[in-house]
């Protein structure tokens, strides 16, 4: 379930404002509008962006470029996608997984005796299913952001990236596949049904997880980026605010690469903004995914740090309960997952957490184009 050949833009522009004149932002779109049939401007005051559905080049020519301009950028708005490999044939997990997964193992988690208490993880993903039984019992607060769509997760991807993050301690069945299982769970559905999620559904995730607190965010979805296409500006403003405010956000660098016959695609967007830490996958011999994406562009677009994203079990819904899937996808919670036990253990938030979380890993001899800084590991205190 890669996002490759799939529609890229919705039709509708992105706008960033100013932070300290989102309202003369809005105002200005619609003057700028006017003349059209334009049904609404969704605005995300906290973030201080908005959406309105106008072609970008179209407001791009209304707005124009004055002294003050309240409109710092207009871009087109994405369709995202989950990045999971659903028939992936690469390499088996080798470890033995009867009490742990290899995930795990790999990252240290099993030597570490922090547990994620007080620390809210916020994924935004496809949902969950709240009656599996390794959720009972937790803090799980949810919101579904897509129209007519309750929280209930109907292709599994959001229930297992979940599971990984922030599964419990003793699940039911063995083995134990989650990372920070006294985490605050903070589920918003950002993917919808139908496989795909907007632009506008994203930012409403991001902005209900940072006012509701949330220390990390983490997206296992992205939309598929072209040779030498630079970053958002959008989202990388968007992530540095974010960053500004205390809440380190980590996305999937993307499955687009076809390694064995020598194709490495660029890091999926938003995972390839600077502020946004972008998760490369593993398999269990610690050698890069087939179809893990690789730092190719000279500005921007990095994998920061890499994570187990081959074979991993994890909770699905039910009445399955688990499986394993191969993905960024699957890499992305692990780091999530660790992230909240440093920031259980340091305190730091934000630019300081993105700096233990680089200072711990688990160097490899490997580019760092593929792998980033290296291996996530979870504290051993």
């Amino acid at each position: 379930m890669t996002n490759q050949n799939r529609p890229r833009f919705t039709g509708r522009s992105l706008v960033l404002l100013r932070e300290d004149a989102v309202a003369e932002g809005v105002q200005m779109l619609r003057e700028s509008t006017a003349t059209r049939s334009v049904d609404s401007i969704v605005t995300f005051e906290t973030l201080g962006v908005a959406v309105i559905d106008v072609p970008p080049e179209e407001l791009s020519a209304n707005v124009g470029s004055i002294n003050g301009n309240p409109i710092l950028a207009v871009e087109p708005e994405r369709y995202f996608y989950p990045i999971v490999n659903l028939e992936d044939t690469a390499t088996k997990a080798e470890l033995d997984e009867s009490q742990y997964t290899w995930g795990l193992q790999a990252t240290g988690v099993l030597n570490s005796c922090a547990t994620g208490a007080g620390i809210k993880v916020a994924i935004l993903d496809t949902g969950l299913d709240l009656k599996h039984p390794d959720f009972q019992g937790r803090t799980i607060v949810t919101k579904s952001f897509v129209p007519g769509e309750d929280i209930q997760d109907v292709l599994g991807h959001g229930t297992h990236c979940a599971g990984t993050a922030c599964g419990g301690l003793q699940p039911t069945i063995s083995p134990r596949y989650g990372v920070a299982y006294d985490a605050e769970i903070y589920v918003g559905k950002v993917l919808g049904n139908q496989g795909f999620g907007d632009g506008a559904w994203i930012l409403e995730g991001m902005e209900w997880a940072l006012a509701s607190g949330c220390h990390i965010i983490s997206m296992s979805l992205g939309s598929a980026t072209e040779p030498g296409e630079r970053y958002s500006e959008f989202y990388e403003n968007v992530a540095k605010r974010i960053l500004d405010r205390g809440t380190l956000v980590i996305a999937a660098a993307g499955n687009e690469s076809e390694r064995s016959r020598g194709i490495i695609k660029p890091v999926a967007s938003p995972a390839n903004c600077p502020s946004i830490m972008a998760v490369a996958a593993l398999d269990s011999k610690l050698q890069v995914a087939d179809f893990s994406c690789g730092g190719t562009d000279a500005e921007g677009g990095q994998v920061d740090i890499a994570a187990p994203g081959v074979d991993v079990y994890s909770s699905v819904p039910m009445p399955q309960k688990y499986d394993r899937y191969s993905g960024t996808s699957m890499a992305t919670p692990h780091v999530a997952g660790i992230a909240a036990l440093h920031a259980q253990t340091t305190g730091l938030r934000g630019r300081e957490l993105w700096s233990v979380l680089t200072q711990n890993s688990l160097g490899l001899d490997l580019s760092s184009q593929d792998v980033g800084i290296g291996l996530a590991q979870a504290p051993v205190k």
